[in-house]
């Protein structure tokens, strides 16, 4: 923030539509105490002027819940993909840089098509599958053990954080990525997923699968939720191979 004109100062990377080139637009925005980065664009929304003093198009972003539960607003700030709703403005070094993600494609500025994500959720069958034609009674019981693990997993909001931050999930992989694994240990913990368990270790041994994952970790230090993703890949791991002796010896056989 600049103590003489009190302002901020954002240089942000933009893209009119899919196919044009990414370009960077510099604007000043009136500082405010405890403001974060999605006050900073509310602000460019509302008067869009560039720091040139010309007039311009709104920046473009997503957003839902703004507190860091919908995972919508991923964007990569000053180098770090992080949730824009509680990227505060006092604790990021200026200017601040935004751009977006680069692990999927840009629709419009700061905005991207987390398609990957949802496609990889659909391939291994991340839900528990229950039709809802009729009133099935009380569901199983979990132990308090796994109840409480299981619910750190469930934590995942779909930012697409960790996609962005590990580097075997790229336009060359097909890496389904930490979140997807770590929601197949969620399902598979779960007394009516587990029906379903086979299936989705399956899918984890097919092709952009567990065999992708390089062990960088980044995934589990840039998740925002702090879900501990390496330990559900090394659960997995372990599972799938459990699964695979299995399937080769045949079911009579105890490993």
């Amino acid at each position: 923030m600049s103590e003489e004109n009190n302002h901020i100062t954002l240089i942000i990377t933009r893209q009119d539509d899919p196919e044009s080139a990414p370009y960077e637009e510099t604007f000043h925005v009136p500082y405010r105490n405890n403001m974060n980065v999605i006050s900073a664009l509310m602000e460019i929304r509302r008067n869009p002027v560039n720091a040139n003093g010309q007039d311009t198009t709104p920046v473009y972003w997503d957003m839902g819940c703004l507190e860091e539960v919908c995972g919508a607003c991923s964007m990569v700030i000053n180098g770090k993909p992080r949730q824009s709703c509680t990227a505060l403005v006092d604790q990021l070094e200026q200017p601040v840089r935004l751009a977006p993600m680069t692990t999927f494609p840009v629709t419009r500025d700061l905005a991207v098509d987390r398609s990957r994500m949802f496609d990889a959720l659909k391939q291994v069958k991340a839900w528990v599958p229950i039709d809802g034609t009729y009133d099935l009674g009380p569901g199983p019981k979990m132990p308090e053990n796994r109840r409480q693990w299981a619910y750190e997993l469930s934590k995942c909001m779909t930012c697409g954080v960790c996609l962005e931050a590990c580097p075997n999930v790229n336009s060359k992989s097909d890496f389904i990525g930490p979140a997807a694994i770590s929601q197949v240990r969620l399902m598979n913990a779960h007394p009516t997923g587990a029906m379903n368990k086979n299936e989705r270790l399956e899918a984890l041994m097919d092709e952009g699968g567990l065999a992708e994952c390089g062990n960088s970790q980044n995934c589990v230090q840039s998740c925002p939720k702090g879900i501990p993703l390496t330990d559900s890949i090394a659960s997995m791991n372990r599972e799938t191979t459990l699964h695979s002796f299995k399937s080769f010896f045949g079911s009579d056989h105890k490993v």
